[in-house]
């Protein structure tokens, strides 16, 4: 017995966000890789705060920059589908 359309479809989306979420999560360890190797990258709104021995570092800008540029890579993605 075979499950009805809808249920096949259904299972077909779940595959392809499965797909989608490891795709992603595979280029953000490519990534970091590649600022581990290379060095961290510094943006002019990156904020570093050294204290005795404590340093923290607050990347904002960079966050802000790769979170415009994941958004329009993924929008671009989906909507080729």
């Amino acid at each position: 017995m075979h499950p009805p359309a809808d249920a096949r479809s259904w299972r077909h989306e779940v595959s392809d966000v499965g797909r989608l979420v490891l795709t992603v999560g595979v280029l953000m360890v490519v990534l970091g890789g590649a600022l581990m190797l290379f060095g961290r990258l510094h943006l002019p709104g990156d904020l570093t705060i050294r204290r005795g021995n404590l340093t923290i570092y607050a990347p904002l800008a960079t966050s802000l920059v790769l979170s415009v540029v994941l958004t329009v890579v993924l929008n671009l993605l989906l909507r080729a589908r």
